[in-house]
């Protein structure tokens, strides 16, 4: 039974939805347009202001489509209304990062700097020589530039330093013990 895939979707006044032939699904909003294919089984209904998500069997297909169908759609109209940031922090001594241009710059311990060119659609924002903010449309791009951000020097286990989530817990471990 899928909780995720039965709940409606509410749409904002300033944003249009169209479903194509095929369950191609263009989501128009004040920051942008979003257009997906989603699974053809998928019955995607439009009343006023909500859209739902209607499977036509429980066969075990059909029930695992549903509910990322559903929350796909959900992340396409939120994001074109509002859209989406994910915020990075560096921790470390002489870890900064600097805007180029368009350019994301990173100087993370490493003997060369790490440079970043996001994607159109994509931006990026260092309010604070150890802050990043990720900004966009797409919930899937979003994530993705940032995880890719943060794999330049993740998190270590010893003394915390690198560039991790903001509020991401980064456990702890004990050190050598000298005898």
């Amino acid at each position: 039974m899928s909780r995720v895939g039965k709940k409606v979707i509410e749409v904002p006044a300033n944003v249009t939805i169209e479903v194509g032939a095929d369950n191609l699904v263009t989501v128009k909003g004040p920051k942008g347009e979003l257009t997906r294919q989603f699974n053809q089984d998928m019955k995607i209904e439009q009343e006023g202001n909500t859209l739902s998500v209607v499977r036509p069997s429980d066969s075990k297909e059909h029930r695992t489509n549903h509910g990322t169908t559903r929350a796909l759609l959900a992340n396409m109209v939120t994001g074109v209304s509002e859209g989406f940031t994910r915020t990075l922090e560096l921790i470390g001594v002489g870890y900064r990062a600097q805007l180029q241009g368009t350019k994301l710059v990173l100087n993370v311990g490493y003997s060369h700097p790490v440079e970043f060119t996001p994607e159109q659609g994509l931006e990026v924002e260092v309010p604070s020589n150890t802050k990043i903010i990720v900004k966009g449309i797409s919930k899937e791009r979003v994530g993705a530039l940032a995880s890719n951000i943060r794999d330049v020097r993740p998190p270590e286990p010893y003394k915390g330093k690198g560039i991790r989530y903001e509020g991401e817990f980064v456990r702890r471990k004990e050190g050598k013990t000298g005898k």
